[in-house]
C-alpha cells in the first residue's frame, strides 16, 4: 500500500497551509527558503489539488475517481468533489471528534472499531449518507484511548450537518454538507480547471 511519509509540518509549509486543518496543534517556526518567484497558473492549480489530497489523505488515483464521480453528479463539480471528500468515513469520524487527526481516524476505521448503522465498516473511503449512524464499537468505548481522544477533541466545533453524542461515542449524519459548511482552505475551482485541461 502506498503511504505518504513526508513529515506533516514540512508538507504544510510547502503547501502554505496551517496544520490546524489536520487536527495538529503544532506550529512550525521554520520558513520556506524559496525565491519569491511568481507561481504559474498550472502551479497554483496543482498546489490546490495537492492540498486537498493531503488534507483528506487521498492518493492520486482515488482522487481522480472522486473527480470523475463529482463531474457526473448534478450541480457544480468543484462543490460535489468537496462534498464527496467530506463524506468519507474517516473524515466523518475525525469531524465527530472520535479521533485527533484524520490519519488517526483512518487507523480507527482500519482497526474495525467503527459501526455504521450497526454494521462493522473498516473501509476509510466508505461514503456516508444522510441518516447514517456512526458509533465506536461497545467493547472499545471504555478504553483509555477514547477517553484521551474525547478529552483532547472536546473543545472542537462539530459541523452542523453532524449530530454527536460524545459521551457515548455515537453520532449521526443529519444531512450531507453543503460547500459553505466545509471549512478547508481549498479553492476547488482551480482543481476543476486542472482536470478539465
Amino acid at each position: 500500500m502506498a503511504v505518504n511519509r513526508v513529515p506533516v509540518l514540512k508538507r504544510c509549509r510547502s503547501l502554505g497551509m496551517d496544520p490546524i486543518y489536520l487536527g495538529i496543534d503544532k506550529k512550525s517556526n521554520r520558513q520556506l527558503k524559496r525565491a519569491n518567484r511568481k507561481m504559474s497558473e498550472y502551479g497554483l492549480q496543482l498546489r490546490e489539488k495537492q492540498k486537498a489530497k493531503f488534507i483528506y489523505g487521498v492518493l492520486e488515483k482515488p482522487f481522480r475517481n472522486y473527480f470523475a464521480k463529482a463531474s457526473k453528479m448534478n450541480g457544480m463539480t468543484g462543490d460535489n468533489l468537496m462534498i464527496l471528500l467530506e463524506s468519507r468515513l474517516d473524515n466523518v469520524v475525525f469531524r465527530m471528534g472520535f479521533a485527533r487527526t484524520r490519519r488517526e481516524a483512518r487507523q480507527i476505521v482500519d482497526h474495525k472499531h467503527v459501526l455504521v448503522n450497526g454494521k462493522q465498516v473498516n473501509i476509510p473511503s466508505y461514503l456516508v449518507k444522510a441518516g447514517d449512524t456512526i458509533e465506536i464499537k461497545e467493547k472499545h468505548k471504555g478504553s483509555q484511548r477514547y477517553k484521551d481522544i474525547v478529552e483532547v477533541t472536546g473543545g472542537r466545533l462539530v459541523p452542523e450537518w453532524l449530530d454527536v453524542d460524545a459521551e457515548n461515542l455515537k453520532g449521526s449524519v443529519k444531512e450531507l454538507p453543503l460547500r459553505e459548511a466545509i471549512d478547508v482552505p481549498v479553492d476547488e475551482m482551480l482543481i476543476v480547471e486542472l482536470y478539465s485541461k
